[in-house]
């Protein structure tokens, strides 16, 4: 496939946060930018004539753009971070230096100091972040100062140092911010139970600390403390929307490359993202064509090799969603939960919007090969011995069992055929009895078919579940097309679809093309049938209750009831008010007939 246009490829952006890279002709990157919403970000570059001369050269230069989908706005900040800093991109000015967001250390000693890093140092110590937001950084660094004394010293308090008694505290001990472990004051015991506390914070989890904290200001509030019950309640406010971890870095995740795969029947779609140092340094998506129908898992590994080749990967470790065999060099690893799930899960979306996207793409550039694919898909999915080129719905519809009427709608090449829809009166049942109504119907329709010696639908989709399908089948079996067209029955509750014969209903996936062309014949017929059965049904009503008035048709009659909302309204309505709906000669006429010993 050619390169799709710069418009086609603004055009199929999904409408979700996520990081955007620019390149050139040559493949160069130019651009790395983070957005909240792709689609309207990247538009913005190309709809105006910038103020900088640098930003229109850039525009000028653009040929291909690509994306990575996110969770949210702090992993896109995050992610256009270590992109900009891995990649280099000529046109970014800020964010290329060194300095990266803020961290949360518990350093690794005994009495663990807790303090805000930018450079993470690999001595076993714990690292929390990266935070976007310094505010946030000093706001949970001033928290844990406020619910949990720490010590701020460096010194080196090993059992023996303190034994000796080579410190002594300082004034943090005396205003109350440390309860003096340097003097062997405080236990380690009890000072590493306050880490433990601290860390579960960091964590995000700190429902313990919470209590703490608003019993804090509830005390604070009835010693008429107000400012300081303020401060707290505004910490406490910042603390329920603290994100504790981003999906984009983890320090504990390290040079491994995720590998996830989506597939239909005609291609995969393998997406890789390179993890270094616990952050995501490179995302691409590769399409495979099916020539054979080959298994997700084939496809997969022959990504995998072509990727790691491509990209010269080294690393020893793969995540992938299921098991696969590269060998015994490289480690597979099949995460069911944890970081590496989620790392997984993004890769997978990645996945799925690149798919999206292309067929987006195909439906504007090739919609006949579009059409091709959905009704592959449909024939795989449904089990069909043919393509549902041609598709025909019913629908039954009576309210308390009044006008009996029944709708089909067809399709043609997975869309509506307005021309081909159908309405049908309900003629040989009395009452509401909608199984002999659907036989009927289904009757009379492929009967004429037959006559007429028009061409026959490859599937006849019934509304409705077992019971609908039978009485359906009856005049199948009768007409003799029993085999010959493939018949199923949706129910409206779970979209459980069901087969002559089979009693264990077919479920598709809620997400499938397959369901959603179901989903809409299903509508569509619904929608036909109840604009039809509410006009049966005010016909019959204007009739019963509108007596015929000598030079007054049907049509006038319907405006004048539309208008004055009833037919009693209507007769105290004085003849000016009528003239002005209908004219002033059958405004005349009415009101003879309504009044005529007034006249």
């Amino acid at each position: 496939m050619s390169k799709p246009s710069l418009d086609l490829q603004i055009l199929t952006l999904p409408d979700n946060p996520g990081v955007y890279q620019y390149y050139d002709k040559d493949g160069k990157i130019l651009y790395v930018g983070k957005a909240k919403n792709l689609k309207k970000r990247v538009s913005s570059y190309f709809n105006k004539i910038h103020d900088t001369a640098k930003t229109n050269v850039l525009v000028r230069k653009i040929v291909t753009i690509k994306h990575i989908v996110v969770p949210t706005e702090t992993d896109a900040l995050l992610l256009e971070n270590n992109l900009i800093k891995t990649l280099q991109p000529r046109y970014n000015v800020l964010l290329r230096d060194d300095k990266s967001y803020p961290w949360i250390c518990i350093k690794k000693e005994p009495f663990s100091r807790i303090f805000l890093t930018r450079r993470m140092v690999k001595d076993g110590s714990e690292y929390f972040g990266p935070y976007t937001n310094f505010k946030m950084v000093y706001t949970i660094l001033d928290l844990i100062k406020e619910l949990y004394p720490l010590r701020t010293c460096n010194y080196d308090l090993s059992k023996s140092n303190i034994d000796s008694g080579k410190f002594k505290v300082c004034l943090e001990y005396h205003i109350g911010n440390c309860k003096g472990p340097c003097e062997g004051i405080e236990s380690l015991e009890d000072y590493q139970r306050q880490v433990d506390a601290i860390r579960e914070i960091l964590k995000g989890n700190f429902k313990e600390s919470m209590k703490d904290f608003k019993r804090l200001m509830v005390q604070y509030a009835q010693d008429l403390r107000f400012e300081e019950a303020q401060k707290i309640k505004e910490k406490i406010e910042i603390l329920e929307n603290y994100q504790s971890r981003s999906t984009i870095v983890n320090p504990k995740i390290t040079n491994i490359d995720v590998f996830s795969i989506v597939s239909d029947e005609s291609a995969a779609y393998v997406n890789f993202l390179q993890i270094s140092h616990g952050s995501i340094i490179r995302s691409h998506t590769l399409e495979i064509k099916k020539k054979l129908d080959e298994s997700d898992e084939e496809l997969l590994e022959l990504a995998i090799i072509e990727l790691r080749e491509r990209f010269q990967l080294l690393s020893k470790e793969i995540i992938v969603p299921f098991e696969i065999d590269l060998g015994e060099k490289i480690k597979v690893t099949v995460p069911q939960l944890g970081d590496k799930k989620q790392i997984l899960d993004l890769s997978i979306r990645n996945a799925k919007f690149y798919r999206i996207e292309q067929l987006k793409q195909l439906q504007i550039v090739d919609p006949d090969r579009h059409v091709n694919r959905i009704m592959a898909q449909m024939q795989k999915d449904l089990r069909l011995p043919s393509e549902p080129r041609h598709i025909e719905c019913f629908d039954n519809s009576n309210i308390q069992g009044t006008n009996p009427v029944a709708a089909c709608v067809v399709f043609k090449d997975g869309k509506a055929s307005k021309k081909d829809y159908r309405h049908f009166n309900v003629k040989t049942v009395e009452g509401p009895d909608d199984f002999a109504s659907m036989t009927e119907i289904v009757y009379r329709r492929y009967k004429r078919l037959l006559d007429e010696n028009e061409p026959l639908p490859q599937l006849i989709i019934i509304d409705g579940g077992k019971g609908q399908l039978s009485a359906a089948l009856k005049s199948i079996d009768e007409l003799g097309l029993r085999g010959k067209i493939a018949i199923i029955g949706i129910a409206k509750r779970l979209e459980e679809l069901f087969y002559p014969g089979d009693s264990i209903p077919l479920y598709l996936d809620k997400k499938s093309e397959t369901l959603k062309v179901i989903q809409q014949l299903r509508n569509e017929a619904h929608r036909f049938g109840i604009t039809f059965h509410r006009d049966k049904r005010s016909k019959a009503a204007l009739n019963s209750s509108v007596e015929s008035i000598p030079g007054i048709g049907e049509k006038t009659m319907l405006t004048l009831i539309q208008h004055f909302k009833s037919v009693k309204r209507l007769k105290l309505a004085s003849e000016k008010e009528i003239s002005e709906v209908v004219g002033v000669s059958k405004a005349k006429k009415i009101v003879e007939f309504y009044h005529p010993k007034e006249n």
